[in-house]
């Protein structure tokens, strides 16, 4: 397998068994690290590790941060990248997540995978460091000695850094909400709910400061702002948007329902950033790749590339879209709907096997597993529309079309609704874009985002995208 891909399969596996920490005791705390954005900003880091460790051997490419120079030509060859590549890695993915910071029977197979990949380029923890290893080394360290300051509070568990309060207190999902149970219609309110062990939990916004982090290729965090907010409360649009949102619950297809579980990507899995990495796994593994020549699967060198350009295209439209979350603020559904048809019979999903009903309005809930029935952070715009856009438009560009060719068959009960008959649902997708724009639907169908916070999601996905493909193209190409 290609060398890239072999680590990416060690960094997800590292990330979804953040979200299977314990709930409660030391390593508790460490569950922080799972969040999108910082899932996100861990990526970046990793592949910005690696491209930078790469760069010393090639030709003309130009690090991130390196301070090392570039190797001589005879020093180019595969072993010594190879060796470089693994070593950053390995250093890169244990200051994001670190061994310790997992129960005993994962950290004893983490850790046997991180050994086993560097034994792979003969690199012993702990032993010897040939050069290339001091180029990763290096390489590393300047990387993590950035972004260790970059305004992200990695050192505090990415605490919020800014003070940020709700303007609701939290409401109960379990309950129909009571008349006082929302003061600002227009704004997040986060959620009391019984989580996968049962206990009532009411989770707070993730990561308010994450537009303060330093981007990639971005100038801040607000450089793709919407220039226009999401409907105001007063308005005949702020009604429709959840009557619309209402319309489409009330009549969810077994295939819709599939789209919306299958991109929903919440805990335990290796959430929206993570997912498009895996699409890229399989472009590159794809026979022939359009756009490139006709040679079959993708070099070392070029999955570098395609692998750097996208994680910090997904990084940074994490801050952008972190950025319109938090000056916009704006309500999810669930708050919006029980506020303005409560008192009123509407239709809506019942619950596992109960299908659309009559139901109170003060009781509407999105089609969501109930130990997680939003996501913990503002609605405007979707984060889920911004990663997936991001990531399409630099496979797009990287690889010279559109055409993508992936499907998914579904083969298993839902989680939300295991009565659903589902498991003929087969999906595919022909185009990158195609997968970007179905992966913002799909939070429509799940019920957790009005459709105008999915398009403009998309937007900023794809500036993000573009201007992160630029700085990488440039930087790769000695610019």
């Amino acid at each position: 397998m290609n060398l890239i891909l072999e680590w990416n399969h060690v960094l997800l596996e590292a990330i979804r068994n953040v979200g299977r920490l314990p709930l409660h005791g030391a390593l508790a705390k460490h569950r922080a690290r799972g969040g999108p954005p910082q899932v996100a900003r861990s990526i970046g880091i990793v592949y910005t590790a690696i491209y930078d460790a790469w760069s010393a051997y090639d030709e003309v490419a130009n690090p991130v941060h390196r301070t090392t120079g570039r190797k001589p030509a005879a020093q180019r060859t595969e072993p010594n990248k190879r060796k470089a590549i693994s070593q950053a890695a390995y250093r890169a993915i244990v200051d994001q997540f670190p061994p310790d910071i997992y129960e005993a029977d994962f950290k004893a197979r983490y850790t046997a995978m991180l050994a086993d990949q560097l034994a792979a380029d003969n690199i012993t923890i702990g032993g010897p460091t040939p050069a290339p290893v001091d180029v990763g080394n290096q390489a590393a360290d300047d990387v993590l000695n950035f972004r260790h300051n970059d305004q992200a509070n990695q050192a505090g568990l990415y605490a919020d850094t800014t003070g940020y309060q709700p303007k609701n207190k939290p409401m109960s999902v379990l309950l129909p909400a009571a008349h006082d149970a929302i003061d600002f219609v227009d704004k997040w309110q986060s959620l009391t709910y019984l989580n996968s062990a049962n206990e009532s939990v009411t989770p707070a916004f993730i990561c308010p400061h994450w537009y303060l982090v330093k981007p990639f290729a971005l100038t801040s965090g607000q450089q793709f702002r919407p220039t226009t907010g999401p409907q105001h409360p007063l308005s005949q649009g702020f009604l429709d948007q959840a009557k619309h949102v209402m319309d489409v619950q009330a009549r969810l297809t077994p295939q819709q329902k599939v789209i919306a579980e299958y991109w929903a990507d919440g805990p335990n899995s290796e959430l929206p950033p993570g997912h498009w990495t895996e699409f890229a796994a399989y472009v590159v593994e794809r026979d022939p790749l359009p756009g490139l020549p006709k040679s079959g699967k993708l070099s070392l060198d070029d999955s570098v590339k395609l692998f750097f350009a996208l994680g910090n295209a997904i990084f940074d439209a994490s801050i952008a879209t972190w950025d319109a979350k938090v000056a916009f603020d704006y309500v999810r559904p669930v708050t919006a709907i029980r506020y303005l048809f409560r008192g009123q019979t509407v239709r809506g999903w019942g619950g596992p096997g109960q299908g659309t009903q009559d139901i109170l309005g003060e009781t509407w809930k999105p089609f969501q597993v109930p130990s997680f029935p939003t996501p913990p952070f503002a609605e405007f715009t979707s984060g889920h529309s911004g990663f997936s856009m991001a990531a399409a438009n630099v496979l797009k560009a990287f690889t010279g079309s559109d055409q993508f060719g992936f499907s998914y068959a579904q083969n298993v009960p839902l989680k939300a609704d295991p009565s659903e008959p589902v498991t003929d649902v087969v999906l595919h997708w022909p185009t990158f874009t195609g997968a970007a724009r179905e992966a913002g639907e799909s939070r429509l169908f799940g019920g957790i985002h009005f459709y105008e916070g999915n398009v403009v999601g998309l937007d900023i996905g794809a500036q993000c995208g573009s201007a992160a493909y630029a700085k990488a193209q440039d930087l790769w190409s000695g610019a």
